[in-house]
């Protein structure tokens, strides 16, 4: 059951991102999402290389402390503003109802990702941006340390009521298309329509897209198979997903290691660099 949703957030501009794309799925699901601001250490926002007396070095983690607290106590603001504007009751959990909580965690984004994610249904983060060297760590713990499926939100997207309503599940018979489908059941049996997309080279002695229909039918998920082909199985899938009209694509990640795929441009990785709906993704 989708019941816990983990969307840990920084100062970055994608808090409105990510709120609302878990708000969404909150609201469908009766689910509660925990939203963790992680806190910059104060010794992390002083200049490396830098030679400082112990006055000086002093001084300034008292000013980057004091600026600390300015961006948690301003973001802790926009948070329940935007908690309210989507819906989410904030306080203690209801029955038949979707909550927000807020806690402060201080460190990276990865670290925090590791220990909080692993009790958590989903974790929704923002898409991330490699030629920036932003959010590819996050994803990474996630996937492999953590070990949850991950909502990967583009950059200013906004779901609307369409949002998960036609779900594409991307399927070539592999362990990690087979976990990305087991852990969006909840989601894809909400949905109103689903589509399974095969193309490209299947896994050796896999399931087969069939298998997988008849595997959904099992549990009340009528879904429709369709073919795509092309020579860059990542781009088609895209491509195909708009297509037949879905809002959420569901896809395994990563069946090589993540930097294997970082240095040879493997289909996730072309995925997650050239996609610009919201994918949920499972190693």
């Amino acid at each position: 059951m989708l019941k816990s949703i983990l969307v840990p957030v920084r100062g970055d501009g994608m808090v409105a991102t990510v709120l609302a794309h878990a708000a969404a799925l909150a609201l469908q699901h009766d689910a509660q999402v925990n939203v963790v601001h992680c806190r910059v250490q104060p010794q992390d926002m002083i200049p490396q290389g830098v030679a400082l007396n112990v006055f000086a070095r002093k001084v300034m983690l008292e000013q980057a402390v004091e600026l600390a607290n300015r961006q948690e106590d301003h973001l802790r603001g926009i948070l329940h503003r935007l908690a309210r504007e989507f819906g989410l009751k904030q306080g203690d959990r209801e029955q038949g109802t979707a909550v927000c909580t807020f806690t402060e965690e201080p460190g990276r984004m990865a670290d925090i990702v590791k220990h909080a994610g692993r009790l958590s249904d989903l974790i929704v983060l923002p898409k991330p941006e490699r030629e920036n060297n932003l959010g590819l760590s996050s994803l990474k713990a996630a996937l492999y340390v953590a070990g949850r499926p991950v909502l990967i939100c583009p950059q200013e997207l906004r779901p609307d009521a369409s949002f998960a309503q036609h779900v594409a599940v991307g399927w070539n018979g592999s362990l990690p298309a087979a976990r990305a489908v087991a852990s969006s059941l909840d989601i894809v049996h909400a949905a109103k329509r689903v589509s399974i997309l095969t193309g490209g080279k299947l896994q050796a002695h896999g399931p087969s897209a069939e298998d997988l229909a008849a595997y959904y039918a099992l549990r009340g998920i009528t879904a429709e198979i369709v073919q795509f082909d092309g020579k860059d199985p990542a781009a088609e899938l895209l491509a195909t997903t708009k297509r037949v009209g879905a809002s959420l694509l569901v896809a395994g990640a990563y069946s090589h290691s993540h930097e294997t795929e970082m240095l040879l441009g493997g289909n996730t990785q072309r995925i997650v660099d050239n996609t610009d709906m919201p994918i949920l993704m499972a190693h």
